[in-house]
């Protein structure tokens, strides 16, 4: 096995994939290099709902989506959008993953997301125990939230694949729910209660911190945009960058959604769309919540965070370019609103940002061929619960060592040609 102490690598994105696998090199004894054009993070890394959704093991393209899909874009109470201007460009992306929304893809996919999720929370201790971003990890419980028996009883497909990796809920109902959760009003009839979960009081300030870490210990992070690699023979020896180049042994891309068209740079065209999501901080809200909720009606999570309650979700297909949505902000805050019927702010800040979205639902989590260039994005709406783990398994891809999990599922090499 070749020597793999002192390493150079650099890792191009300081979302919360990049970081952690900036950090988990750098305990490997890599010379690490973290590169992005903005601030550690920023994008979908500070603007998401802030849960290490452990539970979390189910692709959006369950059975049934493809045929539901269409009604669901055409009703005005329904938490899926789409820029209809846009579709025509993403119409090949859209089928695709469509086409994965079936029984046997979605178990095969689940697995694949199992494997990333489920220890969430012990992979963020391990990441940040001892830093000074372990402040804002908060263990708890996740509780989703139904109107009636019936409409968990839905849910049974997702459920029951929750199940089989050992994601069992507690249920609760009648005077029960208020007991746990007062805010909610008469209309939640069920609760489904999800131990050993956790969430991040500060999403964007957490990744930020971790990133102060590894400069701390030595790390170095510039703050510029990529411009290609520059290769010996087959191999990366460096990363062209607006400020220089970069001499490096090995490259890791982590730019979420942007990490698309790095890839181009590369020959590979990976089917990559952005899921956007949409959050609404209300700051000074009138209620407290002691854990995160999903609304099941309104597929939207709500989360005590430091500066407000956070309520995010939805999703919306239209692409990088276009503005945000005024309609996602309207469900919101209507959905908010009669989840918490005694919901009340002082300010209310709105926030859109892009969540990246393989055809397949898994990410991208490997070398690509031997060029010394590994992946480490497209992770939907679970980035920051999957992040430490998916910098951990490129750590140890990019040293040689034994990884954690078994990488296949996950290699950017299944969309080569």
């Amino acid at each position: 096995m070749p020597d793999h102490h002192n390493q150079r690598v650099s890792v191009i994105g300081a979302g919360i994939a990049g970081v952690s696998t900036a950090l988990w090199l750098q305990r490997k004894d890599c010379d690490v290099t973290l590169i992005d054009r903005q601030e550690p993070g920023e994008g979908a890394s500070f603007g998401n709902a802030g849960v290490l959704a452990s539970c979390s093991v189910v692709p959006v393209t369950t059975p049934g989506l493809a045929t539901k899909a269409p009604g669901m874009l055409l009703r005005k109470d329904s938490p899926l959008f789409l820029i209809w201007s846009r579709f025509p460009l993403m119409a090949p992306w859209i089928v695709r993953y469509f086409l994965h929304a079936n029984d046997r893809d979605t178990r095969r996919i689940s697995a694949g997301i199992a494997a990333i999720v489920t220890d969430s929370l012990q992979q963020h201790k391990d990441l940040a125990t001892g830093t000074i971003a372990e402040r804002w990890i908060r263990p708890s419980d996740y509780v989703f939230a139904y109107h009636s028996r019936a409409a968990f009883d839905s849910d049974d497909y997702v459920w029951s694949l929750r199940q089989e990796v050992g994601m069992i809920p507690t249920i609760l109902e009648g005077r029960d729910i208020l007991d746990l959760v007062p805010e909610l009003g008469a209309d939640t009839r069920l609760l489904a209660v999800m131990n050993g979960h956790g969430f991040v009081k500060n999403p964007g300030q957490y990744v930020k911190d971790l990133a102060e870490t590894f400069v701390q210990a030595g790390g170095r992070r510039i703050t510029t945009g990529f411009r290609d690699f520059d290769f010996s023979g087959d191999s990366v020896r460096a990363i062209e960058t607006e400020s220089g180049s970069i001499e490096c042994d090995a490259a890791v891309i982590a730019a979420g959604v942007w990490s698309g068209q790095l890839m181009r740079k590369l020959g590979l065209r990976i089917p990559l769309e952005s899921e956007r999501g949409y959050h609404i901080l209300f700051r000074n809200p009138s209620i407290r919540l002691a854990q995160p909720i999903y609304v099941a009606a309104g597929k939207f999570v709500a989360t005590p965070m430091e500066h407000g309650l956070r309520c995010a979700g939805v999703i919306e297909f239209g692409g990088i370019q276009q503005k945000p949505s005024r309609q996602p902000f309207t469900f919101i805050q209507k959905q908010a609103k009669n989840a918490f019927p005694k919901l009340s702010w002082d300010e209310a800040e709105e926030w859109m940002g892009h969540r990246p979205a393989p055809c397949d639902s898994l990410p991208l989590i490997g070398e690509i061929g031997n060029t010394g260039i590994y992946t480490a994005f497209g992770h939907h709406h679970i980035g920051l619960t999957g992040g430490p783990k998916t910098g951990r398994l490129v750590a140890q891809l990019v040293t040689g060592s034994d990884p954690l999990v078994d990488p296949v599922p996950y290699s950017p090499n299944r969309f080569r040609r």
